[in-house]
């Protein structure tokens, strides 16, 4: 497992200016130190940064996430290597039916 941390990529300008939000933006002026890759400057995200193949996709838990409606679905899922979200627009009476049958068949549920 990869447990080298990446660097927060925090927009240009986003702690001095109040206007601007933190959420990344790739500068483009012609004269910009950070789209130079100038040495001791904001980091820019490149592909480098990724995480390998296997790791990607994955919950924190270890599991992948796999998207659940109704009880159907329940029964395609892989208890070794995937765990249930349920949909937010599932409402209250099937999700508690879902959180029973879940439990039953011993499938973790990430948002329960």
């Amino acid at each position: 497992m990869n447990t080298k941390k990446k660097p927060k990529f925090r927009r240009w300008m986003s702690n001095s200016l109040r206007r601007i939000n933190e959420s990344w933006r790739r500068p483009r002026g012609t004269h910009s130190k950070i789209k130079r890759d100038e040495k001791g400057k904001i980091k820019m995200p490149t592909p480098g940064y990724g995480a390998p193949k296997k790791l990607r996709y994955l919950h924190p838990s270890g599991f992948r996430e796999v998207l659940v409606w109704n009880l159907k679905d329940l029964e395609k899922i892989d208890l070794k290597t995937q765990a249930v979200k349920i949909a937010h627009t599932v409402g209250k009476k099937k999700r508690e039916v879902i959180l029973k049958k879940a439990e039953e068949m011993k499938i973790k549920v990430l948002n329960p």
